[in-house]
Parts: C-alpha cells; structure tokens; sequence
C-alpha cells in the first residue's frame, strides 16, 4: 500500500465546504491501496467550526499537526468584525471603511501568497525529515491558502518527492483578487509564484474545467479535473416541507445577490396570491447585510426565514426537506469557474435546482448533463420568473421531483477512485 501525504489548512473542526473535500477522499483512499497521512495545524483561526465533522475522520488515520502562526489576532485589535469577517471571505464593494481598506490592504500586500505564509518554512523543515524518516515519496497540497503549495514547492527541491498540488479554487483568477487592494509588485509576484508551483508540481489537480483551461496555457504538466462530490452515506430521509420553500444553504455574499430572482420572486407574490400563501425564502448561512437589503427592498421580507450556520447534518437534512434548491453564483468572468461544493449535496438530495450564474458557468455543464435543474444567466428575468412558476405549479399538484442522470460517477467513492488513479499514474 502506498502511502501519501496530504497537507490541508482545513480540517475538523474546521467548518464549511473547504473542509470536505480531503476529510472524504481519506475516507476511501485505502479502498484503493493508498494510505493517506494528513497534515493540518495544530492551532489554526477557523472563521466557521463544526464539529460533527470529528466524526467522520477515520478511526486509523494519521494525523500530523504543527502550531501554526497567523496573524489575524493581530489585525483583531484593530477591528475584531472586520477582521473575521474579511477572514471568510465577505468583502463588501461598496461603503468600505478606513479601518477596511487597511486591512485588505495590509492582508493584500504583505501576505503573499496569504496570512498563511508564516507556516511554510516551519513546516518544510519538520516534513523533510518526517518524509524521510517514514519513507513517504508523494505529497499532495491543497490550497488555497495558496501558502500550502509552496510548502511543496520547497519539499519538491529539497527531496525530489512526487509533488501532486490540488486547487480547490483558482490562483490569480479568483474573484476576490481585484478586491484585496493589490499594489502591481503584488500582483507580479503572485503571478511568478503561481507559475512556479504550476510548472514544479508532478501533476496538478483542479475542481473546474475552465480553471484546467487557464492553467492548460501556463504548464505543460498533467492537469486532471476531480470535481468535489456527495457521500451516499450521508443521506437521510427527510418528510419534504409543506410550503413552497426555496432554500439557499451557505453564504451569501455581496457579489451573489441576483436581483432578477429577488424581481421574479417579488412580481410572483404580488400577481399570485395563492403562491404568495405558501412561498418561504429559506437562507441557511452567513448573508451580507447587501443582499438582505436587496431582498427587502423587494419586498419579500415576511417571506424570509434566516437560520443562520447550520452543522452540515442539519444542512443536509434542509436540503432534503426543502421543495427547490437555490445555487448562486458572482456575476463575473472570473466566477465562470467556480463550481460549489453544495451543489454535489444538492444533487444527492434529489431536490429541483434553480441556478443563477455567469454565462457558460462550469455548474451549468452539470446541472444539464445530471437533468438535476435549470441554470439561468443574471438577464434572464423572464425564463427564470417562468420555471419559478412551473416548479409551483407542480408543488401544488404533488408532483415536484426530479429525475436525475448519472449521478454516480460524482459519489465521493467513485471520485477517490479517479484520484487514486491520477496518483498511481505516470
């Protein structure tokens, strides 16, 4: 059995879908003669916990930890909210403070490639000797935070090890970039250090087709899509709501505020009384203060309901209580590539999708591949304000389902399978 050493900042308690990925493929590994050894913080800043995912980490896995230091308890002092808030990711465009802009600024200029770096050179002198010493010669490193992949970087000079780097989101690309306040030196040397790890790594791995494309042009290494997925053992039959509810579960951020949904929505109320009676607006997560000030606006405030974070049990169990599923994403180039976690549970809870996305988002290949929904671009008021209506129309005659298409090729098992192929490969 071959043994593999991953490298993940995200791990239980952490909460959120950064976690899952790597807590489930360990999972199933060994299935396929690998043995996973992971490597996480011993003392990270996670904005979101859970701890029912301490459950789900295998019983015979081993699990390296090192203190890690980052500077977030700093910047705190200065602004607490802020500070965490900016942490998971919720950066507002608009009416942002002095305080705000420093931060982003700060956290954009000296933190390169992020907050995380000051765990590199620590955790490559402990690794190269522990690889060494347990004979480990593959390590995989999940980012972001980006800092992981110069963690094998250094180990990949150092040791001349097999060196796989995961992207879970893209590098340079990503939609927050433009918003951190990037000086050009910045922005250049992100950009040197994302070719760097591109062209050492042995083989990359990316969730989304256009990430692979982007990166198709920047290296000739072998790049492999493994998409995130659903874990058949996680679900849990639920009686469905008797309101017409439409539910989103995980944050919502600034960007992802469609208001031709919050019209749609909000012309259907006013024309139909009776879908009026029955409509519920669920949001399970963090939502910026920007889109509920939208969806008021709008006039749908007494149809909301705010649950707040929810562990991932619970999320799954709203999911497959709920009679549509709501999946969103920034109106934006750079987004075309994002295909959320959520969306795979989704699709196990075998509930009807509607998506509001960019044009030739990597989600809409799969939703209509998969018949799981409909995905709509963010000028598509009368489409979508249509489907909302045929989707009621089938709620009140009881028959509101789907019939999905092969699913099971994105089973976390089937995936960790197409994994463990890419690491023996080659």
């Amino acid at each position: 059995m071959k043994k593999v050493l991953i490298i993940t900042y995200y791990w239980p308690p952490a909460g959120g879908p950064g976690v899952q990925r790597w807590l489930k493929f360990v999972k199933y590994l060994k299935d396929f003669n690998i043995e996973p050894v992971v490597y996480a913080p011993q003392n990270p800043t996670y904005p979101i916990t859970d701890e029912s995912f301490l459950e789900e980490i295998p019983a015979d896995l081993t699990i390296i930890k090192q203190p890690i230091f980052e500077p977030y308890g700093f910047a705190s002092v200065f602004s607490k909210k802020k500070t965490k808030t900016i942490s998971k990711g919720i950066i507002s465009a608009k009416s942002q403070s002095p305080i705000e802009k420093l931060l982003l600024w700060i956290r954009g200029n000296f933190f390169i490639p992020d907050a995380r770096r000051f765990w590199i050179k620590p955790s490559v002198k402990f690794l190269s000797d522990y690889l060494t010493k347990e004979k480990i010669n593959t390590v995989i490193t999940t980012g972001p935070p980006h800092s992981l992949h110069l963690i094998g970087l250094r180990l990949k000079r150092q040791l001349n090890i097999q060196w796989i780097a995961d992207f879970r989101d893209p590098w340079t690309t990503i939609g927050y970039h433009n918003k951190l306040r990037l000086k050009k030196t910045s922005m250049a040397k992100h950009k040197i250090l994302e070719g760097e790890v591109l062209n050492s790594a042995d083989k990359i791995i990316t969730t989304s087709f256009t990430t692979k494309n982007e990166f198709y042009y920047i290296t000739e290494k072998p790049i492999k899509v493994i998409t995130n997925g659903y874990d058949v053992e996680d679900i849990e039959k639920v009686p469905l709501s008797r309101e017409f509810t439409i539910s989103h579960i995980g944050s919502l951020l600034s960007g992802r505020n469609p208001n031709i949904l919050w019209q749609a929505l909000a012309k259907i109320v006013k024309e139909n009384e009776d879908f009026a009676k029955n409509f519920k607006l669920q949001l399970a997560g963090v939502v910026s203060k920007d889109v509920l000030k939208s969806i008021y606006n709008y006039g749908l405030k007494e149809y909301v309901e705010i649950s707040g974070y929810l562990s991932h049990k619970d999320s799954l169990k709203l999911q497959r209580s709920s009679q549509v599923l709501l999946l969103i994403e920034i109106n934006a180039e750079e987004t075309k590539c994002i295909i959320p976690g959520k969306l795979f549970e989704y699709m196990s809870a075998e509930r009807p999708i509607i998506a509001v996305g960019p044009e030739n988002w990597d989600a809409e290949k799969i939703i209509t591949e998969t018949n799981i929904g409909k995905c709509f671009a963010y000028d598509k008021k009368g489409e979508l304000k249509k489907y909302i209506l045929s989707l009621y129309k089938n709620y009140k005659e009881d028959n509101l389902r789907v019939n999905p298409i092969g699913l099971k090729k994105y089973s976390r098992k089937s995936l960790t399978e197409e994994l463990s192929k890419f690491i023996l490969s080659d």
